[in-house]
């Protein structure tokens, strides 16, 4: 995409460019697909039914099938055959042990248990943007980035994605072109940890007997296959304790929410899909906020809270990595991660970690913690009053280190259910003190940006500072991206000007 100047609005503060993300119907994933256990409808499967039938047919009419298949869908997936084998080595324990497949029956097989999923079919929003980790080649005063993107497809299922760019000294902005085949990653099991879980069994009501007990048997961290081994001996012990399948439900629901996604070099950052694992997220992984974190020894690292839907509730999880081809995901347990929408501070402050939160659904909270994974001590620090925010504030993002402090982007909903983005600026040393608030939007949605999958929405989940201007990537009613740079000293003054 070519280079766009960032002025060309006339807002006093934020200036759109001309980018406009649109999400791409033709960016499909295979996913595994079994007749009969579709969101609605019949409670068991026919996959049976479905073997039995293409077993009936002749090698020909096999042939003719694939033949068809691998002509309509081999341009759209970079490896179709493996994508075929591997759905169809999912339900091959539903074979007689002693039949003999060719290679193209077992793939027509595949073929009827995959189906496409467009990752991008309904919207491309939310976004939130941070340093890219490789910085070579790029000219002088000018940096690479990676924006994360929220994707929406079929039944409201989000996943994350990611897009690259550079922004120069002079506030310009280029967007790279995307990949041709994106691609879910590879998942694996991680270590638990202990802490992890008595935060979580405390939310669920059982860090009892039974809870405390099964922990004693663990040390502070351990493998999965440590886990179920000392489950499994609960359970033979089950005539000694009470709600004993409910307290295993209960660590195998917060164990499988731990886990790594990896993916090849050889894939391309656009082509890398977060993709739900858990059931606590199987509908949907929403609006990641990155940011670039310092640790107390000088090392870097990306972090990310992003919403994980179940269908009916939510919760929230804790990514990390350190080069976006491994990621590793854990829940966030306390007080203040409950409902949507943690951020974090890029550093320990005080010698803790500190994160905005929306505790209680409508305001701004911040806290405090010892832990990424754990947070319970918080305070209210900006609360709805003004007529644009009279239903709810929540934060856009990790707080921005600036020298007149912590500038935190906002979101706020006021009449007819209209999101607008704003600012706030909060003491370095003591965060919890707010400096200075906008009294007006920084950005609201314009006369073209109104329609969309939620129409009135601006949103953003994440910006950063650049050559003395805040690029701050927005979703546009829920469906497509836009992007804005502000500079840094008018909204400092105008944050500052009633101090």
């Amino acid at each position: 995409m070519a280079c766009v100047s960032a002025h060309i609005d006339d807002n006093v503060l934020a200036r759109r460019t001309t980018h406009r993300l649109m999400p791409d119907a033709s960016r499909v994933i295979s996913r595994l697909f079994v007749a009969g256990q579709e969101d609605y409808g019949a409670s068991q499967s026919r996959a049976g039914l479905v073997i039995e039938r293409v077993i009936g047919l002749s090698e020909e009419e096999v042939k003719a099938s694939l033949d068809n298949v691998v002509s309509r869908f081999s341009h759209r997936h970079e490896n179709l055959f493996e994508d075929l084998e591997a759905h169809a080595h999912r339900v091959a324990h539903r074979l007689q042990p002693d039949l003999t497949l060719s290679s193209e029956r077992l793939r027509l097989i595949g073929a009827l248990f995959t189906h496409e999923f467009s990752i991008e079919g309904a919207a491309l929003t939310n976004p939130s943007i941070v340093p890219h980790p490789v910085q070579e080649g790029v000219e002088d005063g000018a940096l690479r980035f990676i924006m994360s993107v929220r994707g929406v497809g079929e039944g409201h299922r989000s996943s994350i994605g990611f897009r690259t760019g550079i922004v120069n000294s002079s506030g310009d902005i280029t967007i790279d072109e995307v990949g041709d085949f994106p691609v879910i990653g590879s998942h694996w099991e991680s270590m638990l940890h202990q802490c992890n879980f008595r935060g979580l069994l405390e939310e669920m009501q059982d860090l009892g007997e039974n809870g405390r007990y099964i922990l004693e048997q663990l040390g502070e961290s351990f493998s999965i296959e440590d886990l179920n081994r000392v489950l499994f001996q609960f359970l033979l012990d089950r005539d000694s304790f009470k709600n004993v399948d409910s307290t295993v439900h209960h660590f195998r629901m917060i164990a499988e929410r731990n886990y790594v996604v990896t993916f090849s070099e050889q894939k391309d950052l656009s082509e890398r899909i977060l993709w739900p694992v858990s059931y606590a997220e199987w509908r949907g992984m929403e609006d990641a906020r990155f940011v670039l974190f310092q640790h107390d020894d000088g090392t870097q690292q990306y972090l990310a809270t992003y919403t994980a839907f179940d269908g009916m509730g939510v919760s929230q999880q804790l990514l990390s990595t350190d080069d976006f081809l491994s990621f590793e995901t854990h829940p966030l347990a306390g007080m203040a991660a409950r409902g949507k929408g943690m951020a974090f501070f890029p550093r320990k402050i005080g010698g803790v970690y500190a994160a905005m939160s929306r505790a209680d659904h409508e305001s701004n909270w911040i806290s405090f913690s010892d832990r990424l994974d754990y947070w319970s001590a918080l305070s209210a620090i900006q609360l709805p009053s003004r007529p644009w925010e009279l239903i709810q504030l929540g934060n856009s993002g990790s707080p921005i280190e600036t020298e007149a402090g912590w500038l935190v982007i906002t979101h706020a909903v006021g009449p007819m259910r209209t999101y607008h983005l704003s600012a706030m600026l909060l003491d370095l040393n003591d965060p919890a003190r707010v400096v200075g608030t906008l009294d007006r939007p920084l950005l609201s949605p314009r006369e073209d940006e109104r329609d969309g999958y939620v129409p009135n929405v601006v949103y953003s989940c994440g910006s950063l500072m650049h050559a003395g201007r805040l690029v701050l990537p927005y979703g546009i009613a829920d469906q497509s991206i836009g992007i804005a740079t502000v500079e840094m000293d008018n909204l400092l003054d105008e944050l500052t000007s009633k101090k």
